[in-house]
């Protein structure tokens, strides 16, 4: 069971999901690899954080009444200088203040960029007859042009997770497709097989997304994800 006292906390609130920093701290918590990321308050703390940790950096909003942080203006992405994290920050704030003014805003997220490998999704949906649904397939922008996904329901067993990699279209991307180096399957079947997992021990998630995850030769770690909770106890 992963830290009961975020998920009991978020509804005993009456939030309807988790921030990215939450989300991440039970995924990590569930033995899944996430970009490390820190929630600073002011521009100052972001520079800090940023310097301590590395350039470029990623800043995100943190906000319970933001989902959907790209769309928002809320991300900032490559940035290179405490000058750059200093302004990113302010821009952010703005952007979240005049799109969503009655959004409370816990402070921006900071983390560095990770770097570049194939990117999927790993993913999770209650049906109302079957229980969780584990979604395995090609993430980033390509999720919603591609739709190329696979899905079972849990629970899930090393075979079940291997057969949903080698579904989707873009298999060929994940094998060492014209060159490239192939990505670490064993880790993408452990990230759905902990998926799966952690949805089963805590009914309170409603879904998951961890978008993208990036696939490497050596393993990979998830950049974004989201997590969803049920309504009411």
């Amino acid at each position: 069971m992963v830290n009961e006292n975020i998920l009991a906390e978020a509804i005993k609130q009456k939030r309807a999901f988790l921030t990215e920093t939450e989300s991440k701290q039970l995924l990590k918590e569930a033995g899944i690899d996430v970009v490390e990321t820190h929630l600073a308050t002011s521009p100052q703390e972001a520079v800090s954080i940023a310097s301590k940790i590395g350039f470029p950096a990623v800043l995100k909003i943190v906000s319970t009444g933001v989902i959907h942080k790209s769309d928002s203006g809320g991300v900032k992405l490559g940035l290179e200088t405490p000058e750059q994290v200093a302004a990113a920050y302010e821009d952010i704030i703005k952007a979240i203040k005049k799109g969503f003014p009655n959004a409370e805003i816990q402070g921006i997220s900071v983390q560095k960029m990770a770097r570049p490998g194939v990117e999927v999704i790993i993913g999770m949906s209650k049906d109302p007859q079957f229980g969780p649904v584990i979604m395995f397939g090609l993430g980033g922008v390509w999720v919603e042009l591609l739709k190329d996904v696979s899905f079972r329901i849990t629970p899930l067993a090393t075979r079940d997770a291997r057969e949903m990699i080698e579904e989707i279209k873009g298999y060929p991307l994940l094998t060492g497709y014209r060159g490239q180096e192939p990505a670490d399957l064993k880790k993408l079947e452990d990230f759905i097989l902990k998926v799966s997992v952690l949805a089963e021990n805590n009914p309170r998630i409603k879904e998951m997304d961890l978008n993208p995850v990036f696939a490497y030769s050596d393993g990979a770690v998830a950049v974004d994800a989201r997590i969803i909770l049920e309504d009411g106890e």
